[in-house]
């Protein structure tokens, strides 16, 4: 077998979805040197829909650290939400609360505008490779081995090692069992999302409690929409034709006076619903971020926002390691680690508040609408929905 070819870096980065790549951007501005590997190839990762709701620190991410401005060019500004329930729609207006805003703009977007900005850069970054592997993560040169996207074997030696590998993270894994410990819930409930051709039938995002089940109507252009309900985990996506799906969504926000605008159905997935959180995100010289260490159900629009705070943190905390600062990791978890908690009660908050869940009796659905009815008609209590969803100041 031939042997691997030798590189030497000094940040060697397992995954290169937006939170690896963003990672990567930050550190090239600093002055540090990085490679990024991701087993999927570009066009897998273009391809691949997700959430598209940013908090304002992340817009200003990826434009005031110089990734692009196509967020504010092609995003749409979003200052509040709509809950819907007991009959009627209720708006959480975010300017007037905590003055601050959103922006719908897709984690495709992101990626490709932070794809873009690395290749612009120079930067390092290989797509396609296979047989991935870290090791020697407590040595002083930790090493991530790869094979190319043309069979060529990769060995980099590496200062510190970051594994932003996502949700099935190979990274996660080379944490000692006896050191790390794993927190997970698994909700009974999914999420069924369509993509439609259709205009937005609403300005702003609609999230609708009612007694047949949460709804989220979404947006993602002027002519294409995205749109969820809940459904059982074990749901057959080839058992809902067409018209069964519109007939489910228009029941659902009709309970509470909206009327959708649809169009054909381009796409259909059940989304399973996770909370997991590992602790600790650091060993020796590997960190994880992102995906890798904590998910979120999406009903906080939390997930990316997470991951690219976890970088925002990390690199100021690399920075500060590589010129010999040997707490800057541990601080790094640390600080991560606070924000994710607040995240993962956010988004279970969010997730139970407005979920029917399947053994709920009467009394639980009152008492959910009890809980929104409070939250609408309390200052401080949509002010504590507004400062969550737009994002905790850093």
């Amino acid at each position: 077998m031939t042997a691997p070819t030798p590189t030497t870096t000094e940040v060697a980065i397992v995954g290169a979805g937006p939170a690896g790549l963003m990672l990567a951007h930050l550190l090239q501005r600093a002055g540090i040197e990085s490679v990024a590997i991701d087993v999927r190839s570009r066009v897998e990762i273009e391809n691949t829909h997700r959430a598209g709701i940013l908090e304002q620190d992340s817009v200003r991410l990826l434009t005031d650290s110089g990734v692009s401005d196509r967020v504010l060019r092609d995003g749409y500004r979003h200052a509040g939400i709509d809950l819907a329930f007991g009959g009627g729609g209720h708006r959480i207006d975010f300017e007037a609360l905590v003055g601050a805003s959103v922006q719908l703009y897709p984690q495709t977007d992101v990626f490709i505008d932070l794809a873009d900005a690395r290749a612009r850069d120079g930067g390092d970054v290989r797509f396609g490779v296979s047989e991935v592997s870290v090791a020697d993560i407590t040595g002083d040169r930790p090493l991530m081995r790869f094979t190319d996207a043309d069979g060529v074997r990769h060995e980099v030696a590496a200062r510190t090692l970051v594994g932003s590998d996502g949700s099935r993270s190979i990274c996660r894994h080379e944490f000692p069992e006896s050191l790390r410990r794993q927190f997970f819930r698994e909700y009974p409930f999914a999420w069924f999302g369509i993509l439609c051709e259709a205009p937005p039938s609403s300005e702003e995002l609609i999230y609708s409690h009612s007694e047949r089940g949460f709804a989220l109507i979404s947006q993602r252009t002027e002519s294409l929409q995205r749109m969820y309900f809940q459904c059982d985990p074990a749901e057959d996506v080839a058992a809902w034709s067409d018209d069964r799906i519109w007939a489910e969504l228009q029941a659902r926000v009709g309970a509470n006076g909206y009327v959708l605008k649809e169009g054909p159905i381009t796409s259909k997935v059940v989304l399973p619903f996770r909370s997991f959180v590992q602790e600790p995100m650091r060993h020796g010289n590997l960190v994880l971020a992102g995906d890798a260490a904590h998910t979120v159900p999406p009903t906080g629009a939390k997930g990316l926002n997470l991951a690219l705070a976890d970088v925002r943190v990390l690199a100021e905390e690399l920075e500060l390691h590589l010129r010999g600062d040997e707490t800057a990791l541990d601080r790094y978890a640390e600080r991560a680690l606070r924000r994710v908690w607040k995240a993962q009660h956010f988004s279970y908050w969010m997730t139970t508040m407005l979920h029917r869940l399947p053994e709920a009796s009467d009394f639980d659905v009152r008492r959910q609408v009890g809980e929104l009815t409070s939250l609408v008609t309390s200052t401080a209590g949509s002010t504590y929905l507004a400062e969550g969803y737009t994002g905790w100041p850093s």
